[in-house]
């Protein structure tokens, strides 16, 4: 177990849109002595704690890397990756094999942010292969994996996405009427999202799925 006023975390997916804020938070947050990231393109962010590592994803199994903790928060639509293909390496491929560097490193905790609807068993393409995802990491033998299945998720995004924006301003005026099992479709904000990730990091928490409202819940606390 890593001295828990020194820890050395790992993001992988830090420009993305809950990525990047789960950067900021482990920036400044007390217990993290250094901040690693993982990335296609440099971050402008500069901090003493940071450490960044331009890397090409397909090659992550040669990495050299040590973290006591690390944030998975990669994610592409179909759309943007061009194939169902192209989605799944990003979402399947990528994650898995960061998990299996997790283990090897010897991380405490591996933190995935995943999405409502995952199943390995759905019809839906989208949602099958983040439960397929889900389920490979969980039998690596990870000390701790956690997925976090987040609703529609809210905050700035460098891409336009109509259809999207649609089904965010129809789950806002809604939302109020979601209540007991449904608050889980409630839309979250990114940032309540990192901050849930950096809570279970820091927290006893049971292994396993946290659902929308649930992250909800812990973002907050």
């Amino acid at each position: 177990m890593a001295d828990p006023q020194k820890k050395r975390a790992l993001i992988v997916g830090a420009t993305g849109l809950v990525g990047g804020y789960v950067l900021r938070r482990l920036l400044a947050h007390s217990r993290y002595s250094r901040v690693e990231i993982l990335v296609r393109r440099e971050s402008p962010i500069r901090d003493p704690k940071l450490t960044q590592r331009i890397v090409d994803f397909a090659s992550l199994d040669v990495l050299g890397i040590a973290a006591d903790e690390v944030f998975c928060c990669l994610g592409t639509t179909i759309r943007k990756a061009g194939s169902e293909e192209a989605f799944r390496r990003v979402d399947y491929d990528y994650p898995l094999t960061l998990a299996r560097l997790a283990k090897v490193v010897g991380a405490d905790k591996f933190l995935l942010v995943s999405a409502l609807g995952a199943n390995p068993k759905s019809a839906v393409f989208y949602n099958r292969v983040k439960g397929e995802v889900e389920h490979a990491i969980a039998a690596v033998g990870l000390p701790a994996a956690y997925f976090f299945r987040p609703s529609l998720l809210l905050g700035p995004r460098a891409e336009n996405r109509p259809g999207e924006k649609i089904g965010i301003a129809v789950g806002k005026a809604i939302a109020p009427l979601m209540i007991g099992g449904l608050r889980k479709y409630r839309p979250i904000h990114a940032d309540t999202v990192a901050a849930a990730m950096v809570y279970v990091a820091n927290h006893d928490s049971p292994a396993g799925v946290i659902e929308s409202d649930v992250i909800t819940r812990l973002g907050l606390s």
